[in-house]
């Protein structure tokens, strides 16, 4: 578990925090806090001041604007010299003549290490703040502010959020600009240990050593205005591990919320570790089993997720969801029958689970009780008659026992019918059949080899087996007969991410991205949007682990 990962899973809560406005707001000088409030004499300064600049370079820019954009950035700054008080030191404007050289504030006891402060004012959403790179060759931390209000001159109070901070290590840009959104940040309790460790390390030319990483964690309960003594006082050690490991219900604590925000981002391998360690100290918790068997039958690692489920299994016998899991992942290693079995138990504990018959009746067509997998199928539907893909399995089962749908009986008819090739292979590869699923599309393409649909789902179902290539040049066919095949498009993309090619990648999201805006699929687009932005993000911050 690097720090980066643990910062940005407490960015991700104070995200929620600052969306319901449950935030900690301590007024201590030098002490952690989300919130600080600016008001009466010390606004009154910071206008002063923000007017003399405006006064000053009246001459290049309009006054109003100029006042406006210094009072931004004083109160950003003034959120990081209370919270990081003696700790710095301010930039003197009086000895840099037209401005600040690109540094706000530089540490008070190592003047070399520079920190720049970003201010801007929008929705939580939108806001982004940039940086040049100029500015990361300065500095050594940005630290970005949000401010609640619209700033302008008659504004008597403004809240202002300390929405997180990057180290400029984390950033690749050697020209021009890049921004980023307040999602992208890490959590700002760790930007004063991070400080600290930082000039350690530079005092003591061992700049890679990991840093401690928080200075609060805030727990669910926490009000949004905490007295002192509900800070977080202790003194941190250099190592993280020894800090928790000295509070292990803290520990336990932060690595489930770890682990769950890791697997709901797609980073099984995360999430089990995560979930390792709150393992290696309770070794009763059913649930925890439960979901790193999840995380494990995500990656692919199906013995482990039955080891995991067994021993959920042997805490709590009676949660019908632990059979149904282990039934799944037993099902992927072909044990059939002892599949079988899960689901039967877990239908005996719950007898409403229809997904437990549904399972049940895909292994039954699998060993070849077509009839008991209908029968199970139509129990499924009795109990949840929206579980569209039983409808359609159900059909499957029907087929398996010699009352095809029409599309088989076609292929009889007609053995040169492309359209009903293509459709049993919908139906296989519903099935799980993805072999069975490719034979069948090719067969249509055989027949008609302009065939787009062919292509892009036997691309689709290469894909599904882990053969990219080969699903490369499926979705690569299909946009060669249709140019504006933006799912196509969208699908290679992942292809191009799996292999490496990650700007090829983008420009294939860029190329969906305008094909869905003209179409009019919002929720595409949207998809699309997010991917192109991450990927970009990716390609300009560099993650490093200490």
């Amino acid at each position: 578990m690097d720090w980066i990962t643990l910062l940005r899973s407490l960015q991700s809560d104070f995200i929620k925090r600052l969306t319901s406005g449950c935030l900690l707001h301590c007024e201590t000088e030098g002490q952690h806090s989300e919130l600080t409030i600016i008001s009466g004499e010390r606004l009154k300064a910071l206008r002063e001041f923000c007017w003399l600049m405006a006064e000053k370079y009246k001459r290049v820019l309009p006054v109003r604007d100029v006042f406006i954009s210094y009072l931004k950035g004083k109160l950003g700054e003034e959120v990081v010299k209370e919270r990081l008080a003696d700790f710095i030191t301010e930039v003197d404007y009086e000895k840099r003549f037209g401005g600040d050289g690109k540094i706000d504030f530089t540490l008070t006891c190592d003047p070399s290490i520079g920190i720049e402060v970003k201010s801007r004012h929008g929705s939580i959403d939108r806001v982004r703040w940039s940086i040049s790179s100029e500015e990361v060759e300065k500095n050594a931390v940005v630290v970005c502010i949000l401010i609640q209000e619209d700033v302008s001159e008659a504004q008597s109070e403004y809240h202002l959020f300390l929405a997180g901070f990057l180290p400029t290590r984390m950033i690749k840009l050697k020209t021009g600009r890049i921004s980023f959104g307040i999602d992208q940040l890490l959590y700002g309790g760790g930007l004063f240990y991070y400080l600290e460790q930082l000039q350690s390390s530079v005092n003591q030319n061992y700049f890679k050593q990991q840093p401690p990483i928080y200075k609060y964690l805030p727990k669910k309960e926490t009000p949004p205005k905490p007295t002192n003594n509900q800070l977080l006082k202790s003194s941190f050690k250099p190592d993280v591990e020894s800090y928790l490991y000295s509070r292990d219900e803290d520990l336990s604590l932060v690595y489930i919320k770890l682990g769950d925000e890791s697997f709901k981002k797609g980073e099984y391998r995360n999430a089990i570790a995560s979930y390792d360690r709150v393992l290696e100290v309770n070794h009763s918790d059913a649930d925890l089993y439960y979901k790193r068997g999840l995380a494990h039958y995500q990656i692919g690692d199906y013995e482990a997720a039955i080891a995991d489920y067994s021993q959920a299994i042997q805490i709590n016998i009676n949660d019908a969801k632990f059979y149904n899991k282990r039934g799944l992942a037993l099902y992927q290693i072909g044990r059939l029958e002892e599949a079988i079995n899960d689901y039967t138990q877990a239908i005996r504990i719950n007898p409403n689970l229809a997904v437990a018959y549904k399972n049940r009746a895909e292994a039954r067509s699998h060993i070849g009780d077509n009839q008991g997998a209908i029968e199970d199928y139509t129990q499924a539907i009795k109990i949840n008659p929206d579980y569209a893909d039983t409808y359609k399995n159900r059909g499957i089962a029907r087929y398996l026992l010699g009352t095809p749908p029409v599309f088989s009986q076609t292929i009889k008819v007609n053995p040169q019918d492309a359209v009903a090739y293509k459709n049993r292979g919908n139906a296989r590869s519903d099935l799980g059949d993805f072999q069975g699923a490719i034979e069948d599309y090719t067969e249509a393409i055989q027949i008609n080899p302009n065939y787009i649909d062919a292509y892009y789902n036997r691309g689709n179902a290469r894909f599904d087996l882990g053969d990219f290539e080969e699903a490369f040049e499926d979705y690569t066919q299909a946009i060669d007969i249709n140019s504006n095949y933006a799912d196509a498009y969208y699908n290679r993309g992942n292809i191009r991410l799996e292999m490496a090619d990650k700007q090829g990648a983008i420009e294939d999201f860029q190329k969906a991205a305008d094909i869905y805006r003209k179409e009019g699929k919002l929720e595409a687009l949207k998809d699309t949007k997010q991917r192109i932005l991450d990927l970009e993000i990716e390609e300009s911050l560099d993650i490093l682990n200490f």
